[in-house]
């Protein structure tokens, strides 16, 4: 298990440019789609964890599903599987950065990479909101919904915004289980 979860997380690892978020599509059908180690409800609880830690949101979720799969140990495999590989690619950008940085080769690529890596998040957000919209609670529309409103209106810090929302989320849905309860009884 150990093995499968280091070349797994590695190999996402390896192949993932543009940052956090681009992570996770490729996480859900490795670790959801193929293997089937967890299912998607999961994913997003994990996702959901990760985006709460502080530190980069691929290390995190990449040690969320290695502590679910695997403990303590699988926590330290997978952010392992997760830094080698842009640690080592780093280190070679920066012993070449002088010979490529003028090169309109090496721009157009990049600018190639951040429109795709720009598709990428937005499959990602589809997925998150369809997630939403699965559960079925209003308290998780009127949190995204008061952050979206935070981050783009009032340009709210986003750390602010994850404070906020979080005791928002936890009273309204104190509040949706009282109501609940109270028409069940």
């Amino acid at each position: 298990m150990l093995w499968q979860l280091f070349k797994r997380t590695f190999m996402i690892s390896a192949f993932t440019f543009g940052g956090g978020y681009v992570i996770v599509p490729l996480m859900k059908t490795t670790f959801v789609d193929k293997l089937e180690w967890i299912d998607e409800d999961e994913m997003l609880d994990l996702i959901a964890l990760a985006q709460t830690a502080p530190g980069a949101i691929a290390v995190n979720a990449s040690v969320a599903i290695g502590y679910r799969m695997a403990g303590v140990i699988g926590a330290v495999v997978t952010m392992l599987a997760t830094a080698l590989p842009p640690m080592v690619i780093l280190m070679g950008m920066y012993v070449l950065y002088d010979v490529v940085k003028t090169n309109p080769v090496v721009a157009s690529l990049l600018q190639g990479m951040q429109v795709g890596v720009c598709a990428v998040i937005l499959d990602v957000v589809v997925d998150l909101l369809v997630g939403i919209h699965k559960q079925k609670s209003i308290v998780s529309w009127i949190v995204f919904f008061g952050a979206l409103l935070l981050t783009m209106i009032f340009h709210v810090h986003i750390l602010m915004v994850i404070m906020i929302m979080t005791i928002v989320g936890l009273v309204l849905a104190i509040i949706e289980r009282k109501w609940v309860h109270k028409d069940v009884a």
